[in-house]
């Protein structure tokens, strides 16, 4: 078959399109044919080196597809069932053997694609609105990037949870869709002190939890747009990781929260990782959630899907699609 293989880090053009044996699917394991593949952020840090993982490997943690084989003591999926998961190493590929325990089913009324777009970014979004910092009625978060995969998909749950949205954004462009999605309010950064609309939009408060996946550019910011005692989440570093930082600084500026969540965390029991992928897939059918696909990439191109994801220029997902 045909996939993506890192043999050494670097940019995107490491990215190599290469022939690999076909894999079978072993005990415990389905085949799946791929008919998308999600580009993450995740994917970026790992073929940089900034995650090590041993080369060379296959890129890619979520995807979705048919089951086309099953190994030795699978009943949960059967051939033809269509799948998606999150989690195994090996996406950007045309066939994948993956764990049963990782497969969620898809049902009917959900798209194939809108299903490999929503497993990484969508139980992401679910688990910082509903566990990391469960959101209500008469709270306010920030959401940086609100346009983006992550941050559109956070801000409807968000506002499915009763709560006031502040989105930061790069582009009048990208306010639209931010607001679009459900955002009260957006902040274009590139041109407005985010601090201080913030503070002018809550009268001087302050944010109650601040939802960040840029990291290095807006982590000081972020914790100045905080109230006292609120919720610094970092989940994320697109602009690159946060330096070394002094804990003091969370006493100083009013006995902040800091965590730093990770997807694995929130979906450490299958029964968590089903309900998370359920709940969506129930949002998606009854048309209370909008997965926003930007673009997809042919498997071939998928140094130029990074190149998309890494320019930050495309609202939504980007899939790869072998």
């Amino acid at each position: 078959m045909k996939a993506i293989r890192v043999h050494e880090n670097g940019g995107p053009e490491v990215l190599r399109y290469e022939d690999v044996t076909d894999p079978r699917p072993g005990p415990g394991e389905a085949l799946v044919q791929l008919a998308a593949s999600g580009i993450n952020f995740i994917d970026v840090y790992r073929r940089s080196g900034m995650y090590p993982v041993p080369r060379p490997f296959i890129p890619g943690t979520e995807g979705a597809g048919t089951v086309i084989a099953i190994g030795d003591g699978v009943s949960d999926v059967a051939v033809g069932d269509r799948v998606a998961y999150e989690g195994p190493l090996g996406a950007y590929a045309e066939v994948q053997a993956v764990p049963v325990a990782k497969l969620v089913k898809i049902p009917d009324g959900v798209a194939t694609d809108v299903a490999a777009a929503v497993m990484l970014q969508g139980m992401t979004a679910h688990y910082l609105a509903t566990s990391t910092f469960p959101l209500g009625p008469g709270m306010t978060c920030l959401v940086h990037a609100a346009a983006g995969g992550t941050g559109g998909l956070l801000v409807q749950i968000a506002k499915m949870r009763g709560a006031r949205v502040i989105g930061t954004v790069g582009t009048a462009a990208k306010a639209d869709i931010a607001r679009g999605d459900g955002a009260d309010a957006t902040i274009e950064y590139a041109t407005q002190n985010v601090v201080a609309e913030v503070k002018r939009l809550t009268g001087g408060r302050g944010v109650d939890v601040v939802y960040d996946s840029v990291g290095k550019t807006t982590f000081d910011e972020s914790l100045d747009c905080l109230r006292p005692r609120g919720y610094m989440v970092l989940f994320g570093a697109s602009s690159g990781a946060v330096p070394p930082f002094d804990p003091q600084i969370l006493n100083r500026k009013g006995s902040l929260y800091l965590t730093r969540p990770t997807l694995g965390s929130y979906t450490a029991t299958r029964e968590e990782m089903v309900g998370r992928a359920n709940d969506l897939f129930a949002w998606i059918k009854a048309g209370q959630l909008r997965v926003r696909i930007a673009a997809e990439f042919p498997l071939q191109q998928a140094p130029d899907a990074q190149r998309a994801l890494e320019s930050r220029g495309l609202a939504g997902k980007i899939l790869l699609v072998p």
